[in-house]
């Protein structure tokens, strides 16, 4: 009966500790970081804040346990990608769909409010960018390489890194925004230029085959 009794607990704590993550998240996304209050994520909860700082003492232990959550669950979608994929160009379409399905609801400000405000959290982000990123981006020039579609002579590290900073630069400045640009088509520019930077023969055949399949797919949608 006790250990009914303490199971109970923990999994009513973890569920509230998960609501109060996601609602976060969703704020944070939408808003950016700084415009949202403690209050906001309670109110989003559906709980007091009294309960909220139960669970959290402050909104910048708050902000690092919602990127912790966050990269964790990118992390596992990288791998469901890869699993998914048939090809190297494959799970990098797979993964610009991604992309662009976070992108294009985040408000511009999410980053540069991390960096400026809740270092630990943009620590984490930094980090999750170097390995995680840039890992999954270098596995996938290399297995290009090996099924022949990105040339063999690239060095698939520099190039992880030149993609890395490229999202990075699309995401932080607002030049492209004030030039009236919004930021996921800004992303599939610098995509096709770089991925283009990569192919070969081969690979152009298949990309572009890829690339009408898609566009077939989206005019499909729209006529249903």
């Amino acid at each position: 009966m006790y250990y009914q009794f303490i199971n109970r607990s923990i999994k009513k704590n973890l569920e509230a500790k998960g609501k109060i993550l996601e609602s976060a998240q969703e704020l944070f996304i939408q808003y950016g970081i700084r415009s949202v209050t403690m209050d906001d994520v309670a109110r989003a909860a559906s709980m007091s804040k009294k309960t909220l700082y139960q669970y959290f003492d402050n909104k910048d232990g708050l902000v690092l346990d919602v990127a912790v959550d966050h990269f964790k669950k990118e992390t596992e979608e990288f791998k469901g990608i890869f699993e998914e994929s048939k090809d190297a160009i494959h799970e990098v379409l797979l993964v610009s769909q991604c992309l662009r399905k976070h992108v294009f609801r985040m408000n511009p400000s999410l980053l540069y409010d991390m960096q400026k405000y809740h270092g630990a959290a943009w620590d984490k982000y930094l980090e999750f960018k170097q390995s995680t990123i840039r890992g999954h981006i270098m596995d996938n020039i290399e297995r290009g390489q090996r099924e022949g579609f990105f040339r063999k002579e690239i060095n698939a590290k520099i190039l992880s890194i030149l993609r890395v900073e490229n999202v990075q630069m699309a995401l932080n400045t607002r030049s492209f925004i004030q030039e009236g640009f919004d930021i996921p088509s800004v992303q599939l520019q610098i995509l096709d230029h770089f991925i283009h930077g990569l192919l070969t023969d081969k690979g152009r055949s298949k990309y572009q085959e890829y690339i009408k399949q898609e566009e077939s797919n989206e005019s499909h949608n729209l006529t249903l």
